[in-house]
């Protein structure tokens, strides 16, 4: 995959929805939330200060995140959905 997010946007490939709940019942797709977490596949340089200067990055490729439930844009590249956020929405790196 060739992308290179601008700015302070960052890509997320998102983690799978659970197809069961701890009792063993299946979820249809129907019903299944979106994931809030996810891990990182691409990151822009920063975000342009009002002096010039660029602002780095936090998070880096191959961190796992929490995201909000409703940020960012979805994407289809090669098949494969992928979420574009601003470092902004993203709330938590896990490690």
């Amino acid at each position: 995959m060739k992308i290179k997010p601008l700015a302070d946007r960052v890509v997320i490939e998102p983690a799978p929805a659970e197809d069961k709940v701890k009792g063993g019942i299946i979820i249809p797709d129907t019903a299944k939330e979106k994931p809030q977490k996810g891990t990182v596949v691409a990151v822009g340089p920063g975000k342009a200060a009002d002096s010039g200067n660029v602002i780095s990055m936090s998070v880096k490729k191959g961190d796992s995140v929490l995201y909000g439930k409703y940020s960012g844009s979805e994407v289809n590249i090669d098949n494969k959905e992928y979420l574009i956020v601003r470092e902004d929405d993203i709330l938590a790196i896990i490690e």
